[in-house]
C-alpha cells in the first residue's frame, strides 16, 4: 500500500503558500492606497526590518530566493550576477549582468511589461515559505527593470493627473500589477488636487485617479 500522507502534506504546504501569497498582493495595494513607503530606496535599520522582522531573518530570506533564483539560472544556462539586500525592511533579490551578451538574455526572464518577473518572483516567495513557514514579501528584480519601470509608471501617473486636473473627471488606468499600482499610487499621494484607489479583481485590477473630494 502507497503511503501518500507525505505528498497530500506537501500539496497542501503549497496550497497555503499560494493562499498566503496571494494576500500578501492583496495587502501591498492597500499599503499603496494607505500611503505606504513600500517602494522606497532606503535601507532598512540594522536591527529590524520596517515590518517588525528581524534584519536577519529578512536576510535569510533573501538568501533563500537567491539559491532558487541561480539554480535557475543553472538550468536555463544563464550567466547573472545575483545581489541579496533588505530594503526598506524587504527582502530583495536583484539579478545583474554577469557576462557579455547577458542582458539581452536575462531579459527573457523579465517578459512582456514583467509578466515573467512577476511569476519568478510568487515562485521565489513559495521557496522561501517552504523553508521558512512564513509568507515573504520578497521583491525580485532582474537587469534593473523596476527601476526604468517605475520612471515609466511616474509619467503616466503624472499624465493621468494632469488630465484629471484640466477636466475635472476620473481617469481610469490600464490594469496594472501589485508593484505597478503602487508605484502609481506613490506619485498621485504626492500630488496636490488629484488622489486615487484601486479597483477591480486581477488580472484586470486597475488604478483610478479622481479630483480630491
Amino acid at each position: 500500500m502507497t503511503d501518500t500522507t507525505s505528498d497530500l502534506d506537501a500539496r497542501g504546504t503549497e496550497g497555503d503558500a499560494l493562499d498566503q501569497d496571494a494576500n500578501l498582493d492583496q495587502v501591498e495595494d492597500g499599503d499603496a492606497e494607505a500611503g505606504d513607503g513600500e517602494g522606497d530606496s532606503d535601507a532598512a535599520p540594522a536591527s529590524t526590518g520596517g515590518n517588525g522582522r528581524a534584519a536577519a531573518d529578512l536576510f535569510r530570506e533573501s538568501e533563500i530566493a537567491a539559491d532558487y533564483v541561480e539554480g535557475l539560472l543553472d538550468i536555463l544556462d544563464y550567466d547573472g550576477d545575483i545581489d541579496e539586500l533588505v530594503v526598506s525592511g524587504r527582502p530583495v533579490v536583484e539579478v545583474v549582468e554577469g557576462g557579455d551578451g547577458s542582458g539581452r538574455r536575462l531579459q527573457a526572464l523579465v517578459g512582456q511589461r514583467g509578466a515573467t518577473l512577476e511569476a519568478l518572483q510568487e515562485l521565489s516567495r513559495l521557496a522561501v515559505f517552504r523553508q521558512t513557514g512564513s509568507p515573504s514579501r520578497l521583491l525580485l528584480d532582474v537587469g534593473g527593470y523596476r527601476a526604468l519601470r517605475r520612471k515609466e509608471l511616474g509619467a503616466i501617473a503624472k499624465n493621468a493627473a494632469e488630465k484629471v486636473k484640466e477636466y475635472g473627471e476620473a481617469v481610469r488606468l490600464e490594469p496594472m500589477s501589485a508593484f505597478e499600482r503602487k508605484c502609481v499610487h506613490d506619485v498621485i499621494n504626492a500630488l496636490p488636487g488629484v488622489e486615487s484607489e484601486s479597483e477591480g479583481v486581477e488580472p484586470a485590477r486597475r488604478i483610478v485617479v479622481r479630483p480630491v473630494a
